[in-house]
């Protein structure tokens, strides 16, 4: 190629004192080179402009879409949030209506327990009074009536299951100290062997089914001894 140059080059006149030279003329080669130097530093200079406009126009929608994701991620989040407290309400709601029913229900059943054990109790009082009568008498009755009373033993303590498989519980009594909620005093009398407001006798038992008084005690309590 420097050949080629060197062949399309004129050769131009050069006067050096008397003698006369000849040079290429490559003054047209310089300034072509010059421009062509020229041209590629606009092309890179302006190239540069565009490829940042191209990067921003590319970040553009990237940015947008990332703004969109994260306002979709907070709305996602505030959507669970509240149907976790919304859950949470029902859940509550729920356990305290399950409560609810569970404590209407043991009311019901204690009521109607209560309405029929009130009944029941005095037959089992008056079942109780007769075996005490009956084994006073026991050793000079025949054998059959013994057999016969051992029957009524066995039915009065049948009963008495019945009334505890409903839930019904006699009310500790003798030797108990006396709590006027649970026990009548019926008579008060001093007592040596046991100290004062103290349960000495069970004249007639009480009943209780949970925490709801059937019927109190009647019992005989110990006095406190006057001073001589």
């Amino acid at each position: 190629m420097a050949s080629d140059r060197e062949q399309s080059a004129k050769s131009i006149p050069i006067t050096v004192g008397d003698d006369e030279m000849t040079q290429p003329e490559e003054s047209g080669l310089v300034e072509i080179s010059a421009k062509e130097t020229d041209d590629d530093s606009e092309r890179l200079s302006s190239s540069e402009p565009l490829a940042q406009n191209t990067a921003d126009s590319e970040k553009g929608p990237v940015l947008a879409e990332l703004i969109a994701s994260r306002a979709e991620i907070k709305r996602l989040q505030s959507a669970l949030s509240e149907a976790q407290e919304a859950v949470a309400r029902r859940q509550a709601d729920f356990e305290n209506y399950r409560k609810r029913v569970e404590r209407e229900r043991g009311e019901t059943y204690n009521r109607v327990v209560s309405e029929i054990a009130r009944k029941l109790l005095p037959v089992v009082d008056n079942l109780g009074r007769a075996l005490e009568a009956e084994r006073s008498i026991e050793a000079d009755e025949s054998k059959e009536f013994r057999h016969f009373l051992h029957g009524v033993e066995l039915i009065n303590k049948q009963l008495s299951e019945v009334l505890q498989s409903l839930g019904i519980e006699p009310i500790a009594a003798v030797g108990e100290r006396f709590d006027p909620h649970i026990h009548e005093a019926v008579v008060t009398e001093p007592s040596d062997e046991y100290e004062a407001d103290t349960v000495t006798e069970e004249l007639a038992r009480g009943y209780r089914i949970g925490n709801q008084l059937l019927r109190p005690a009647m019992v005989k309590v110990a006095a406190q001894r006057s001073e001589d």
